[in-house]
């Protein structure tokens, strides 16, 4: 049994008798549900999940300043009370690194932990210091109910980034995947520096991971989770994932080298396409570089248009 599904399970047994019998008033004002850090909230986890920060619970997300301090302690106690084990899994006797997933958290405490602040951007400029991780953790999992929609609409203003933002972010990423992978990796080759080729080759590899993300409207991943996300994403994203897994784990010598230049080719010209695809550029080539200043050039905002180009990055 997934993760997700465990703790849904849990909930439906045990929370929301309790919840429905001893505070019955708190559905106006919470959201129950798995949202947050942890593999099961992506539908990623599997056995060898299990062997850290696993466990059948649930988040009661409450609205800032609904209920005082006396409530809140209420809550959890009475979340603690609830069994230890549930279809032969426990629950955690110590909080995971970073403190509980579960039990009551506030929903300002909740985002000011993914993004830095306690409610939604207010203003394009207020999502360039937003890590993108912290918004796929905020968007992934499910909530179980939202009768008052208190987490619902929060989520639902931040599940894509504004349009502005996205094409910033996304001419930096391409100025810098070409930079590393059409520009420095042969550089580096040429003058027998192997491990600084390879180094180039894994900031290609980001930089045109982010771009797939970007071009898709989601959210990149943590690292560990990004070659599985990608090949999730979109046509596009998986397409690239075996070129660029291949890129990532193949040596440098000359033959290598060579292919992994042709390689580096291709994903360029396949970027291009979907970038002409997407309207976002017209001219047919695959300098990535180039590509990064039309894409800048989209941008509305006089503001973020003229910012430089690597400044959302």
């Amino acid at each position: 049994m997934k993760g997700l599904e465990l703790c849904r399970k849990y909930y439906e047994a045990y929370g929301e008798p309790m919840l429905s019998e001893r505070f019955p008033d708190i559905f106006r004002v919470a959201a129950i549900g798995l949202v947050g850090s942890g593999s099961e909230c992506l539908g990623y986890d599997d056995e060898i999940s299990r062997d850290h920060d696993f466990e059948p619970g649930f988040c009661i997300f409450v609205r800032d300043g609904a209920v005082d301090n006396a409530m809140l302690f209420r809550l959890e106690r009475a979340y603690a009370s609830l069994p230890r084990e549930f279809e032969g899994a426990k629950r955690l006797s110590t909080a995971p690194v970073g403190g509980s997933r579960h039990g009551v958290i506030m929903i300002g405490d909740f985002l000011e932990a993914k993004t830095g602040m306690r409610t939604p951007p207010s203003c394009d400029g207020d999502w360039f210091g937003i890590p993108e991780y912290g918004l796929c953790e905020l968007m992934g999992g499910e909530l179980f109910r939202d009768d008052a929609g208190v987490f619902s609409a929060v989520r639902e203003r931040m599940a894509h980034f504004p349009r502005d933002v996205m094409l910033k972010k996304l001419a930096g990423r391409l100025l810098l995947a070409g930079q590393a992978g059409q520009y420095n990796y042969q550089r580096c080759i040429r003058r027998g520096e192997g491990g600084a080729a390879q180094l180039a080759v894994g900031e290609f590899a980001e930089h045109i991971m982010a771009a797939v993300f970007l071009q898709a409207g989601k959210y990149m991943p943590y690292y560990k989770w990004r070659f599985r996300a990608l090949r999730e994403c979109s046509p596009l994203g998986e397409a690239l994932a075996y070129p660029l897994e291949f890129l990532l784990t193949t040596d440098n010598s000359a033959r290598s080298a060579k292919i992994k230049s042709e390689v580096i080719e291709d994903i360029a010209r396949m970027i291009s396409d979907e970038l002409r695809v997407q309207g976002l550029v017209t001219e047919a080539h695959s300098e990535l570089e180039r590509h990064a200043y039309a894409v800048n050039d989209k941008i509305k905002s006089n503001d973020i248009r003229n910012r430089h180009v690597l400044w959302a990055v």
